[in-house]
């Protein structure tokens, strides 16, 4: 399913430009390409971010029994292959 898309205008330097062609053109790619794939990025990296801030917040909260810990790492090792 093709998504409508939206031109938006953004300002960059010289440099800035020339750099994200000379990126482009090794890819295969265009700069509008390379900009979304950028954006994309960006997005993903503060999805991880939020998860990361939630599972440190849930651990304040709730903190890991250390007898578990130690369990689970104990069942770890047994089940470790060997080669």
């Amino acid at each position: 399913m093709v998504m409508p898309r939206r031109q938006v205008l953004v300002q960059l330097d010289d440099e800035l430009v020339a750099q994200l062609d000379r990126i482009a053109l090794e890819h295969g790619t265009n700069r509008s390409e390379l900009l979304r794939q950028g954006a994309l990025a960006v997005i993903r990296a503060d999805d991880l971010r939020l998860a990361d801030d939630a599972l440190q917040a849930s651990y304040r909260m709730t903190p890991q029994d250390p007898a578990i810990v130690e369990s689970a790492r104990r069942l770890a090792a047994e089940t470790m292959p060997t080669w």
